[in-house]
This record gives C-alpha cells, sequence and structure tokens, in this order.
C-alpha cells in the first residue's frame, strides 16, 4: 500500500506562487481582522456605567413602590386592632430601607 505523500516537485513554479500568495494573504486577512481588547473593554464598561444608573433609579422606585405597599398593609393592620403591627411596619420599613442603602452604597463603592 502506497503512502501518500506531498510532492512539491510536479508543481510547476506559477502553482506555488500562487500557492505561497494565497497562504500569505490569509495569515494578513487573520492578522488584520485580530483587534486590540482594549476597545472592546472599554466599550463594555460604558455600557455597563450607563445601565447601572438607570438601574439605581429603577431600585429607588422599587423602594418607594414596597414602601406605599407596606404603608396600606401596616394601616390595615393598625385599623384592625392586630397586636403584631409594629412588627410588620418595622418589617415593611426595613425592606425600603435595605432597598435605598443598598443602591447608594453600590453606586458610591463603585463610583458610577
Amino acid at each position: 500500500m502506497e503512502m501518500y505523500k506531498w510532492n512539491f516537485g510536479k508543481l510547476k513554479r506559477k502553482q506555488l506562487t500562487g500557492l505561497g500568495t494565497t497562504l500569505v494573504l490569509t495569515a494578513f486577512h487573520f492578522a488584520v481582522m485580530a483587534q486590540d481588547g482594549i476597545a472592546g473593554i472599554n466599550e463594555a464598561n460604558q455600557k455597563v456605567r450607563s445601565y447601572f444608573a438607570a438601574g439605581t433609579q429603577l431600585m429607588y422606585a422599587v423602594g418607594a413602590l414596597v414602601g406605599l405597599i407596606g404603608a396600606v398593609k401596616v394601616y390595615q393592620k393598625w385599623n384592625a386592632g392586630d397586636q403584631d403591627t409594629g412588627k410588620v411596619a418595622a418589617a415593611w420599613f426595613g425592606s425600603c430601607v435595605f432597598l435605598v442603602v443598598v443602591a447608594t452604597v453600590i453606586q458610591s463603592f463603585f463610583g458610577v
């Protein structure tokens, strides 16, 4: 059984030149496509920072909404004469404060 071997002796000079040119152009093409990653990282950084401001405002809005719902729940318990009104009020108030504090701390921690 005969092994297949590359035999460049049978190729003509034009064929070898064309093959070499093709290899050089392919290598050049891949070198041109390879770009510096810093530009992509900076673009991602700017996009995340722009989303973060909107996310912080969203957390403030959710905190306000939770505060309104909590105020209504506490008012209903207070009017019903429940004994655990103070505990429910503390829980709702604590959740609102937690949302606002987390948004503010993350914003100041990352310097956004």
